[in-house]
């Protein structure tokens, strides 16, 4: 398990399976059946969009046939996460903005270390995609955060391939986000997963710009976005009850301060190895220690740190026995907790119901919005949260607000 943080973020990073970062590019004889279109259909091309610039080339190797564009974001790679999402999310839309990129079928995926960001990406901006695609790698980094919420991947399936055996998480997380009732569906390594079956299976999801039914949740005003709806202003007293949270709860991310020190998780022990450290790492540690104990009690292997810290509730000073060589070095530190954000969040779950040409609308702490009216819904009758504005007769984006108990609307400016 790689130690590695996100970038100004005070999260625990995530593993890599080997495997799913050598694929060899399988014979492809010809693309998928999602992509025989029309000649005309085919001057946008399907886009897959990464947060790891450095992947670039892997995934341009995998899609050259079908004629795929890859995107990543143009911002530099020390940016905290936030900025690196809003980033990509800007590549992308300029893409679609150009006309070179279908907006129906622009994919995001990571390999590794960035398997998590691909579940914070689609949490944050989850209107943009179509489905995603996971390789190898831990989510914890990103549960950790508490910025996971399940209703932002209705509409987003995620494809995740990693492994499945004892030492690793994949199994106890597929659990937890399946009990969560996250859009995912797993692929275990073992079970033969290529680059074609991995392209394939995303050709066949495709974004649909005005969902009959749509659900979001944020916790942050920067990342208010809903398909056919933009949040605007908020107040947390408007409270509503009937609207729960769907975040995913992290464990508790508690790390011996250490410096962002590097170890396998099926390391078989004893202790834990240290296999990587940052780039001009000043901390106690050199690669090829051994963290023999903690406060005085032996630890047996990796697992067991893991479980050992997923029990910390408080920070708290600490005793690192440190085995080099023959050496055995006394290390005091202190055990730490990320930031929680366990605030108030805002949601707006919508509909259109054909039949009877009602567009409803039920939203927890927003008294603004900006909702985008297809033009096949109209004439309809809009409600939002009890209120109701009758004879909606003129599609496109209007601006409704809640002043005193009464719905105002007016059309965007």
């Amino acid at each position: 398990m790689t130690s590695r943080n996100w970038p100004n973020e005070l999260v625990r990073a995530c593993a890599t399976i080997s495997l799913l970062l050598c694929w060899p590019l399988a014979a492809q004889t010809q693309p998928p059946a999602a992509q025989t279109e029309p000649p005309a259909a085919q001057r946008k091309t399907p886009a897959v969009a990464l947060l790891d610039a450095g992947d670039i080339a892997q995934w341009q190797n995998w899609t050259r046939e079908l004629g795929w564009r890859v995107i990543a974001p143009a911002s530099a790679p020390g940016g905290d996460i936030d900025s690196r999402v809003r980033a990509l999310a800007a590549s992308v839309e300029a893409a679609i903005q150009s006309g070179s990129v279908d907006p129906a079928r622009v994919y995001i995926a990571g390999r590794g270390d960035f398997s998590a960001a691909v579940f914070y990406a689609i949490s944050r901006v989850p209107d943009l995609w179509a489905a995603g695609a996971a390789l190898g790698g831990s989510l914890k980094t990103a549960l950790d955060t508490n910025r996971i919420f399940t209703a932002n991947f209705t509409l987003v399936p995620v494809l995740w391939i990693s492994g499945d055996n004892s030492g690793d998480d994949s199994k106890p997380m597929v659990e937890k986000l399946t009990a969560a009732k996250l859009n995912l569906e797993w692929q275990p390594v073992s079970g033969g997963a290529d680059a074609v079956s991995l392209i394939q299976w995303l050709a066949r999801h495709r974004r649909d710009a005005f969902p009959l039914a749509i659900d979001c949740e944020t916790n942050s005003p920067a990342f208010a976005r809903c398909y056919w709806i933009q949040p605007t202003k908020f107040d947390a007293n408007e409270r509503n009850d009937v609207l729960a949270s769907t975040r995913i709860p992290g464990g508790t991310g508690a790390a011996l301060d250490l410096g962002g020190f590097g170890f396998r998780t099926d390391d078989p022990g004893p202790g834990v190895l240290v296999t990587s450290l940052p780039e001009k790492y000043s901390g106690p540690l050199k690669l090829g220690d051994r963290l023999f104990a903690l406060d005085g009690k032996p630890l047996a292997s990796a697992r067991q740190y893991l479980e050992l810290m997923e029990k910390v509730t408080d920070e708290k000073l600490a005793v690192v026995t440190v085995q080099r060589g023959k050496e055995r070095i006394r290390v005091e530190t202190r055990i730490t907790l990320p930031r929680r954000e366990t605030g108030i969040t805002s949601r707006v779950e919508a509909q259109y119901l054909p039949a009877e040409k009602e567009i409803q609308i039920v939203s927890r702490t927003i008294t603004e919005m900006r909702v985008t009216v297809a033009p096949q819904w109209v004439p309809a009758t809009l409600l939002w949260n009890g209120l109701t504005l009758e004879n909606l007769k003129e599609a496109g984006c209007w601006v409704l607000s809640v002043q005193k108990e009464l719905l105002r609307t007016e059309k965007c400016k």
